[in-house]
């Protein structure tokens, strides 16, 4: 068995950080051009780096016979160990610049689909402002991704619903946001039980979103049948085309109350509240438990619960439900 932390260790005066982020890369793109694009440099600079810490650890980390070009099996415990001093190397920029007090670097955050159409609009760009230093990226991920992303660092913050009950990572509250029916055949004008609920009627988001298992238990889907539109499997996270779906198919499903603020007053009469405990998910940020810009997740609470808490309706008893 190749000692793989010995190896390392005794050529760590060779390596440098530029190698490193050269070897991943290629590992990540399985393309030594593409990894070269993403470096900023050209594709026979980046191959003869990578081919110089091959010799000098004395081990062929890829196979370059193979088109994609593939890992060696001594080549997946060399880059395990690299990610690791990649996402350590991070920790220690954070901790240089908090101990410098400054407000600068990158933050990366990741969203769910559910929420940042009707979140990011209302505190992203104020929220930016107050960091001009600070290069922001939003993407939007399941959480999933979200939870993988931030226990391997490269991702600082994700918002989310909670509670996610994970180990390394840090959960805070923002916000409690209730579930309303959407039915394009309501009925009544009063509030509505769950249980008078039709199934067979509606529509979901594509499985590995929080809010399609978040439905199904409110609705407890699971002890039915197919819906009547079985024949159409239409794969979406978004609440947008979801919407529109219901819509046109004269269907029936649950939407987070921000989702509801924008819509029309045709479509807004298609909406009714539940009678209580009423369903309601909660919004929250996450972090790594070794995070560091406290700063940075104060202000982005902050600004947050500023925008969105006033917009709130406040259920007398709401239930939470749980996203995984």
């Amino acid at each position: 068995m190749i000692d793989i932390i010995n190896i390392l260790d005794n050529y760590i005066d060779t390596m440098n950080i530029q190698q490193i982020e050269y070897v991943v890369a290629v590992a990540e793109l399985s393309q030594f051009s593409l990894a070269a694009d993403r470096c900023s440099i050209t594709q026979s600079t980046l191959s003869t780096m990578i081919a110089k810490f091959e010799d000098e650890i004395g081990i062929k980390i890829f196979d370059r016979t193979t088109k994609p070009v593939t890992i060696t099996r001594e080549g997946e415990s060399i880059i395990h160990q690299l990610r690791s001093v990649l996402r350590e190397l991070k920790v220690l920029d954070e901790v240089i610049g908090t101990l410098k007090d400054e407000s600068s670097g990158s933050v990366r955050i990741g969203i769910i689909p559910t929420v940042a159409p009707f979140l990011l609009p209302r505190f992203l760009p104020t929220f930016v402002r107050k960091f001009p230093n600070v290069h922001f990226t939003v993407v939007e991920m399941t959480t999933a991704k979200i939870i993988e992303s931030l226990r391997e660092r490269t991702l600082d913050i994700g918002i989310v619903s909670t509670p996610l009950d994970q180990d390394q990572i840090n959960e805070i509250p923002l916000y409690s946001e209730v579930f309303v029916l959407y039915d394009e055949k309501l009925s009544t004008e009063g509030k509505v039980k769950i249980s008078s609920l039709s199934p067979h009627r509606f529509w979901l988001l594509e499985e590995g979103h929080c809010m399609r298992t978040q439905v199904q238990r409110i609705c407890d889907l699971e002890s039915f049948g197919q819906p009547s539109h079985s024949n159409l499997e239409y794969k979406s996270g978004s609440i947008s085309t979801l919407l529109k779906l219901v819509q046109s198919n004269r269907g029936s499903t649950l939407l987070p109350y921000l989702a509801t603020l924008d819509l029309d007053r045709d479509h807004k009469d298609k909406i009714a509240a539940f009678e209580s405990p009423v369903p309601a998910r909660t919004i929250g940020l996450v972090v790594h438990r070794n995070f560091l810009k406290k700063k940075v997740l104060l202000v982005l609470k902050e600004e947050i619960q500023k925008q969105i808490l006033p917009l709130l309706d406040s259920a007398e008893s709401p239930k939470i439900i749980n996203p995984l």
